[in-house]
């Protein structure tokens, strides 16, 4: 199971840009560390339709997303100006 720490740190590590403490938000849903809720602030969304931004972020927690470690994971972008 993944920790918030790990959640954080993936994506810290995908959008180096993003500030860490405003710009990239975990949160786990249930308390059952499988389903996440993630919100990331960053330039690398500029141009993407939300879709395609979403589909950004699965990439990475592809592993985790295919063994169903993350269950559930619900997806809010913002572009970064």
């Amino acid at each position: 199971m993944m920790k918030i720490e790990e959640m954080k740190q993936r994506l810290i590590e995908a959008y180096p840009d993003a500030d860490q403490s405003t710009d990239i938000q975990v949160f786990d849903l249930t308390g059952t560390s499988d389903h996440w809720e993630v919100a990331v602030r960053s330039k690398q969304f500029a141009g993407l339709s939300r879709i395609e931004q979403h589909q950004h972020v699965m990439k990475a927690f592809a592993p985790e997303l295919k063994t169903g470690e993350v269950h559930a994971l619900s997806i809010k972008t913002t572009v970064k100006n």
